[in-house]
């Protein structure tokens, strides 16, 4: 284990954490906010420790598959603990565990918030609780790749420890530039959506942190009521964006590069399927509650988008629909976004694998001296990708059991437990009943929101580096 590289690589990882912090320190400057202080204390810290960890490169430099996740998932641990001093410093959220659980809800684009009320914020912690969706969204290390060159030549294990589905690939032959690739076309995305947001009546203010945490698949919201008090016009494009940014990057280079058939590959075609399955179905059965089917419409597509990319806003209280239509978005829930989006969830592609194994596992049944492999857009499905899966769902399914078990202890009911859990583990937010999307994650103990936490990180990073923190096999020499 080299352990210097990675204490390095941390150090790294707070001296960018003192950049990032540079955005809420712009915002209370410019709108004279008394947070100024909380936010230059915050970046201090960070820039002293991380100056210090980071004062002697390690000769040794080279990174294996086990460094790679602890770095992971160390280096979200790390940029979550010191990213909630900002919170905690300016008394806008001075207990820690609360401050801990919305920036941990932030940088891995959950949305789950334990603030009963936003609009009192200070400006600059609603703009650093947008950002830190915006930084977690593509992942931190993707991001610091695209600028250092950290561990010479072995950053493709960093990469795929962090970046969401079941396998990993570079769309050019350096890690460095395909880290760039996908950041420019995150921004660019990011950009255009501003804009059009501006174009809808919106201030820089509002548009700018709408449109970090709609490309980050996040959610916060920086009024009360989510995105519900504006107009249609804000609210359809956000409904088109939240669906794009939950659509695999892959597929928006393939698009650049003329690759059409590659950009339009079968898990983003399910993917899409169910999008419109989804608003259909819902809103055949909830249309008797809104005035039009074109107002019935267009809330539900902003929820089915906003559910399935696990981004979280809200425009209505669907905690108040009919049964069938609170069944499906709990099934939109783990159903996720696709890989290598900034969405969460199980993920696309898994579900297609998983389905695929089910149905070879049948025909083996039935024929047992034939011999088939999986294949998803006609390329065939290495038995270590569909072992990684199989054991990422054995791993999820207990996983949420135990989390479901251990904040049963607050006493609260099933559906908000159950819902809680998925909202976290998932990287979406708002659940149902008490965690509803009017109500927040306050109603938890300090325990179940440290449960919770865990969930979320676990979430975003895809279990394994997180889980692999507690293996013995990862720290033996």
């Amino acid at each position: 284990m080299n352990f210097r590289m990675i204490i390095y690589i941390l150090g790294w990882i707070l001296v960018f954490e003192t950049i990032f912090l540079l955005i809420p320190l712009v915002t209370a400057i410019i709108y004279g906010e008394s947070c100024v202080t909380a936010v230059l204390l915050s970046i201090a810290v960070c820039l002293a420790v991380g100056g210090l960890l980071i004062i002697k490169k390690p000769k040794n430099t080279v990174l294996y598959s086990r460094e790679g996740f602890v770095i992971v998932s160390m280096s979200w641990i790390v940029l979550s603990l010191f990213g909630s001093l900002p919170f905690v410093f300016s008394g806008a959220i001075p207990n820690f565990i609360d401050a801990l659980f919305e920036t941990v809800s932030g940088f891995t684009t959950t949305g789950a918030s334990i603030l009963s009320e936003v609009e009192t914020m200070p400006r600059a912690m609603l703009m650093w609780r947008s950002f830190t969706h915006w930084v977690g969204g593509m992942g931190v290390l993707v991001f610091i790749m695209a600028f250092i060159p950290l561990s010479g030549g072995q950053n493709i294990h960093i990469m795929k420890a962090e970046s969401p589905g079941p396998s990993v690939s570079k769309l050019v032959p350096k890690v460095k530039t395909t880290a760039l690739i996908l950041y420019s076309i995150y921004f660019v995305l990011t950009l255009v959506e501003f804009v059009l947001l501006l174009f809808g009546g919106m201030s820089v203010f509002e548009a700018l942190n709408t449109a970090l945490a709609t490309a980050g698949t996040g959610g916060f919201g920086i009024k009360n009521d989510s995105l519900g008090g504006y107009s249609p016009y804000i609210q359809i494009v956000v409904t088109v964006f939240m669906i794009m940014f939950a659509i695999n990057f892959g597929s928006y280079y393939f698009v650049i590069s003329g690759k059409l058939r590659e950009a339009l590959n079968k898990e983003v075609r399910i993917f899409l399927i169910i999008v419109f399955s989804a608003i259909t179905i819902i809103t055949l059965n909830v249309r008797g509650m809104f005035d039009s089917i074109g107002e019935a419409v267009r809330h539900v597509s902003f929820t089915v988008a906003s559910i399935i990319s696990t981004t979280g806003f809200s425009t209505v209280d669907f905690d108040l629909w009919p049964e069938l239509s609170r069944t499906v978005i709990v099934l939109l829930m783990f159903v996720g976004g696709c890989a290598g989006s900034t969405g969460g969830g199980i993920k696309v592609t898994r579900v297609i694998i998983l389905v695929k194994g089910l149905a070879k596992e049948l025909e083996v049944m039935i024929h047992p001296k034939q011999l088939k492999k999986i294949s998803v857009d006609s390329k065939p499905i290495e038995h270590e990708v569909v072992r990684s899966v199989n054991s990422y769902l054995v791993c999820y399914v207990l996983l949420f059991a135990a989390s479901a078990a251990l904040i049963s202890i607050d006493e609260h009911d099933l559906i908000t437990n159950f819902t809680a859990v998925s909202a976290s583990i998932n990287n979406i937010g708002p659940g149902l009943e008490l965690v509803g999307p009017t109500q927040n994650f306050s109603v938890f103990s300090a325990p179940s929101k440290l449960v919770l936490i865990f969930d979320m990180l676990a979430g975003r990073l895809e279990l394994f580096p997180m889980l692999l923190l507690f293996s013995r096999a990862t720290w033996k020499k």
